[in-house]
């Protein structure tokens, strides 16, 4: 046995189902024989970003692999795991690397040293006897700690060698550990708690990433408090519940504007509180208590009062027992802020009423999201945005029900990564109907991988909005370019995005009227069961209304 069989072997016994790829990498053909299923892309960077969608989707429970050439394969991901990184994702890049005496010298790409700051853990195995003991670090830092991306670099002179028989069954798998704050911690965060007067909860990534999203809508309805949850952390509370307030991009819901610039106390539970481009600023004069499992997240951007370092889970059942011991279950009933928040989503469905119920042809994006809302089997059915306008006209209003029905992403916003993202969603949940929105300027992007998706009968449908052009800098903004838009076109595209589908031998419709819009989702539900790819390509027009803004960190408020 070699040593790419040896990984193979691991790759295998840690449950490895499915591996995605783009050739070439000795362990693709190690890995069938392990029968282990392998999916070649159309480029590096969709390979890894559907092995990211794939760990994204699975809580740690298994994890998204990828496998690329060295050099150019591994220069070409570059982007793919930044997102990865940014994101928090668990899942292991596995590159092949240039021979020893080459792996030094420039411009040899290196993969783990080039990786090592956009990574949580990056190693070339040196010597054929060191694969075990690597492998087991990859592992570990998978399960463990701070989610983030593992690279395991993979010289093909090292792992082209044989392996002592001794090591061959030398891998023991490594436990998944959890840890919880001090009762010191906790006993402070409930006493601010206790004593707050507009206390409200920020749910992130890690409430999902915990499995906890029962405790944490346990703890919102003793406390009688609104929860809101980032981006990523979209669908850790079911967003038809009355305590919740929705979610935030670069835009928000109305209730959420409000209750974070009125609230006293933010108790962030599973989240970096990562300030960005795209996130919700926390306004200033805060007190915030805040859970994470790494402390290098503690007072980051934030200037944190308590922190409560630990599972996630483990975190909120603590906190739990604490304020029942405080004050019982006296808050559960009060209708005061239930109240308050349908207030805040009545104001806001009525704002946005004449854009989700608009009858204008082309077809307002708001307009198809009120209906997506409307066809889909919410509990049976995963959707996800790409970046730029379907996010920020989407995360508002979609409704999340249950863990991952929505997957809201963007620390970094790579464009197009919705496409391989949920290809890696439906590889992890076959059962679910899959569904990513994205822009004519997202498919320009990886609308290559649509392909693959038809090519390996994965039962995917894609949303195209298709408005000519980026709906992100679109005429008379402040970011449009005119001069440029007049003399070069800048900003304009074109294209029959149902035609192309069907070239590849997938189901193309074309939508112009919103009488189509129910018919199309209906009959792309059906032909995904089958395994059948379907486009749906959506005349729709230029809308530059958005949710709202909140409270600007600095300075004053905006609406």
């Amino acid at each position: 046995m070699n040593g790419t069989a040896l990984i193979a072997k691991i790759l295998k016994l840690e449950g490895t189902e499915t591996i995605t790829c783009f050739p070439s990498n000795p362990l693709i053909e190690a890995s069938s024989k392990e029968d282990i299923r392998v999916i070649a892309f159309r480029h590096e960077r969709g390979a890894l970003m559907a092995a990211d969608g794939y760990s994204r989707t699975s809580d740690r429970q298994k994890f998204g692999v990828c496998l690329v050439q060295s050099q150019a394969g591994a220069e070409n991901s570059v982007g793919a795991l930044s997102q990865a990184y940014a994101d928090n994702i668990p899942v292991l890049f596995m590159p092949g690397g240039p021979t020893l005496d080459k792996i030094s010298i420039k411009p040899n790409f290196w993969a783990s040293k080039i990786y090592e700051p956009i990574s949580k853990h990056a190693e070339t195995i040196l010597k054929v006897e060191d694969i075990p003991a690597a492998m087991r670090r990859a592992f570990h830092h998978l399960k463990n700690g701070k989610p983030g991306p593992v690279v395991v670099e993979m010289p093909q002179d090292v792992c082209s060698q044989e392996v002592p028989v001794q090591l061959e069954n030398a891998y023991h798998s490594p436990k998944r550990h959890t840890f919880r704050p001090s009762k010191e911690a906790i006993e402070d965060a409930a006493n601010i708690i206790h004593d707050s007067k507009n206390l409200m909860i920020w749910a992130g990534q890690g409430v999902l990433m915990a499995n906890a999203t029962k405790e944490l809508q346990t703890l919102a309805e003793l406390l009688s408090v609104p929860v809101y949850t980032t981006m990523p952390g979209k669908s850790a509370i079911d967003e038809r519940h009355d305590l919740s307030i929705g979610a935030g991009s670069q835009t928000t819901t109305l209730a959420a504007k409000e209750f974070l610039i009125h609230s006293d106390v933010i108790l962030a539970l599973g989240t970096s509180l990562t300030a960005t481009s795209y996130s919700q600023p926390i306004p200033s004069g805060k007190t915030v208590i805040q859970n994470v499992d790494n402390v290098d997240d503690i007072n980051k951007d934030e200037s944190v009062e308590v922190s409560l370092i630990g599972d996630t889970k483990e975190t909120i059942n603590l906190l739990i027992e604490d304020l029942k011991e405080l004050y019982g279950t006296a808050r559960m009933d009060d209708p005061t802020i239930r109240n308050e928040i349908a207030k805040y989503k009545k104001e806001m469905a009525d704002e946005f009423e004449p854009f989700l119920n608009s009858d204008e042809e082309p077809i307002s994006p708001y307009r198809i999201v009120h209906e997506i809302n409307k066809c889909l089997d919410l509990e049976n059915s995963i959707i996800t945005h790409d970046a730029g306008a379907p996010r920020e006209q989407m995360v508002g209003f979609i409704n999340a029900t249950i863990p991952h029905s929505y997957i809201g992403w963007g620390k970094t916003t790579h464009l197009g990564f919705g496409l391989p993202l949920i290809i890696g969603a439906k590889l992890a949940h076959p059962d679910k109907f899959c569904v990513n929105v994205m822009g004519d300027g997202a498919f320009g992007m990886s609308g290559m991988d649509f392909e693959t998706a038809t090519r390996q009968n994965i039962g995917i449908t894609t949303i195209i909005f298709n408005n000519g052009g980026m709906a992100t800098y679109p005429v008379g903004s402040p970011s449009d370019f005119p001069i440029a838009r007049e003399k070069s076109g800048v900003g304009l595209m074109t294209g029959n995005y149902a035609d192309f589908a069907r070239a590849f031998g997938a189901h193309g419709i074309q939508v112009t009227k919103i009488s189509e819009i129910e018919p199309a989702l209906e009959t792309a539900k059906g032909l995904n069961i089958s395994g059948k790819t379907v486009l749906i390509d959506v005349k729709t027009s230029m809308v530059s209304k958005r949710g709202h803004t909140a409270a600007v960190k600095f300075g004053a408020l905006k609406a």
